[in-house]
């Protein structure tokens, strides 16, 4: 009886204290060209918005979070890939079921690739995927780097900076975050697509890192992880949070103007 006296008010006071559990998916293997920063302006939008971010940092080998209310994944090189790739299978299952449910999810480069079908290597090796998104890549000779910006209905431009040689799919059942202008750019130098969606889950070759220059797409993740958990997204602001999320916005703006004024 006491056992679930005392579960009953730990979920109490997690709901009082509006708690977000944000996963860091190998930050030790795949975090290259800034991805951190992807979590560090989650962690702070949040708190801005009133609620208590907790980060769980998830490498290889350690225990899952009991309660996953949205995961951030960075990229790396192909042998990060190989290390994470085994470990990330025992948890795919896990990670299928999230995604199914409706969990908020960022994929950058490497970790877009392994969450598609499969992910094939310059020099031939085939690394499988978890499938939460349908998509496939091929790994080229030739790499596809600089700055970029692409074009999408629910989150305006997006702009951040691209670096990778691997050349990527969507398949049925899967769109594109947002199109590209110009040829040899985006997923595949080719259809003029960038990124995948599916489920609440986004995958993109963006680094930067993407989210703090694009607060649209960042709230996007909060405001899902708080209705999921909570049933609503209801910022509790003081002035000084209101204040300085819009010191914030005012940042990524100015951001945004130089990045688009700059050559490929």
């Amino acid at each position: 009886m006491n056992g679930s006296s005392d579960i009953s008010k730990a979920n109490a006071t997690c709901e009082e204290n509006r708690v977000l559990d944000i996963v860091s998916l190998y930050p030790k293997d795949m975090n290259i060209y800034g991805d951190y920063g992807n979590v560090l302006t989650i962690m702070r939008r949040a708190e801005l918005y009133g609620y208590e971010p907790v980060l769980h940092e998830y490498n290889v080998g350690n225990l899952w979070p009991e309660h996953v209310d949205m995961i951030l994944g960075g990229g790396g090189q192909d042998h990060g890939q190989s290390r994470v790739t085994e470990d990330l299978f025992a948890r795919a299952d896990t990670i299928r079921g999230l995604a199914e449910d409706g969990v908020p999810m960022l994929m950058i480069c490497g970790l877009y690739q392994l969450f598609g079908e499969y992910f094939e290597t310059v020099e031939g090796q085939k690394l499988q995927g978890i499938g939460v998104l349908g998509e496939h890549t091929v790994g080229q000779d030739v790499r596809m780097i600089g700055n970029l910006v692409e074009h999408s209905a629910d989150f305006g431009d997006i702009v951040g900076y691209e670096n990778h040689s691997g050349r990527t799919s969507l398949e049925d059942g899967t769109q594109p975050l947002g199109l590209v202008n110009s040829e040899n750019c985006g997923n595949n130098g080719k259809d003029h697509t960038e990124g995948a969606r599916k489920y609440n889950v986004i995958g993109t070759y963006m680094h930067g890192s993407v989210l703090p220059k694009n607060p649209r797409l960042a709230d996007f993740l909060i405001r899902t992880a708080a209705q999921n958990r909570y049933g609503e997204f209801s910022p509790r602001q003081t002035d000084a949070q209101r204040a300085e999320l819009a010191k914030l916005d005012e940042l990524a703006e100015r951001a945004r103007e130089v990045a688009v004024t700059r050559p490929r």
